[in-house]
């Protein structure tokens, strides 16, 4: 591996090509595969680089290690940002007039909801005036009580940290509340999983929760028309690519930024230049591990009773299970042969 060279191991994975939520593929046998093959296409000059971060820490868990960024290169890729001239936007405001009107717009994110966004990452984007977005997970929030679902991965941030963020002018969106993958859900514990994050997300900041990202990227036909039918006007996957103007909104692609993100690697990506070089083993492991998910999903739906295919508990219809979790990796960076954080 080289200075330059990203750490390419699996991430979150993408999602569907565009268009797909737009065509309704209910007769297709195939209709709930999710369809993860990146578009390698040339680089388009009108595209945007949306960066996704996780943890922003010089101490990260073992499970985050792979995702998280240290303080000191995090602060370093910011203050490049502002000196090479770019407008970071909220992920809502992508097609807007404030997008039509920014100069080198680009768009900053963070999944999960880590405390140290607040210890670490949002002082250092109040120094720059850098708006970004920050997809919450709900259950796993530090203080979430009884709405507490599945494992949270390192300290979550309060609803009070969440809400002073947002004081502040980051945008919160949704990011599922217990963090599963959606694709393997059957119909009623997706719309558990989409509602219970907006509206406990709208009940505890008082605004609009209209965009999320998906768990590890994954979405398919099926999971797109349940996200648009509750109410979400975008979302994010991952895909490792830029976000041209005819992205499907729900499922606009983004770029993973890492520890191992050495600082020319980062000029280039938020230039949006080799793109797919840089990218290239993330690509390679996405496909992979799309049939994966693909044959558990068509498995599991052959094999199991409709009612038993990850439905909430029966002793309590609010309650999303816990993910099952041993000593695993952060859940974007397990091995692709493997499911990475629910093993269904």
């Amino acid at each position: 591996m080289t200075a330059d060279q990203p750490d390419n191991r699996p991430t979150d994975r993408p999602a569907d090509r565009p268009n797909d939520q737009t065509n309704d593929r209910s007769a297709d046998p195939q209709a709930d595969r999710p369809d993860d093959r990146p578009n390698d296409q040339a680089d388009d000059q009108r595209a945007v680089a949306i960066l996704m971060y996780h943890s922003v820490t010089d101490r990260p868990t073992p499970e985050t290690r792979g995702l998280s960024v240290p303080v000191a290169a995090f602060a370093d890729q910011m203050a490049h940002l502002a000196a090479e001239g770019f407008t970071p936007l909220p992920f809502s405001a992508l097609g807007s007039a404030a997008h039509s009107r920014a100069r080198r717009p680009v768009v900053i994110t963070f999944d999960d909801g880590y405390a140290d966004f607040h210890e670490n990452a949002l002082p250092i984007l109040e120094r720059h005036g850098f708006a970004a977005t920050v997809f919450v997970t709900t259950g796993w929030l530090a203080d979430a009580g009884a709405d507490a679902a599945g494992r949270p991965l390192d300290r979550m941030l309060s609803w009070a940290q969440a809400a002073e963020a947002a004081a502040h002018g980051i945008e919160i969106g949704g990011h599922s509340h217990s963090h599963p993958q959606l694709d393997q859900l059957d119909d009623h514990a997706l719309r558990e999983e989409l509602v219970r994050s907006r509206d406990l997300l709208e009940e505890r900041l008082g605004a609009p929760v209209r965009t999320m990202a998906y768990p590890f990227g994954y979405s398919s036909a099926r999971v797109r028309r349940m996200v648009r039918a509750v109410g979400y006007d975008t979302a994010c996957a991952v895909a490792n690519r830029m976000a041209a103007g005819a992205a499907d909104p729900l499922a606009v692609p983004r770029l993973t930024v890492r520890a191992t993100t050495r600082p020319r690697t980062f000029a280039r990506v938020v230039e949006g230049r080799d793109i797919p070089l840089i990218f290239l083993k993330d690509h390679a492991l996405t496909r992979a591990y799309a049939v994966v998910r693909r044959t558990r999903y068509a498995l599991r739906r052959a094999t199991a009773p409709h009612h038993a295919l990850t439905s909430p508990r029966p002793s309590d219809p609010h309650r999303v299970p816990a993910p099952r979790r041993g000593n695993t990796p952060h859940p974007d960076e397990a091995p692709a042969s493997e499911s990475r954080e629910t093993r269904p």
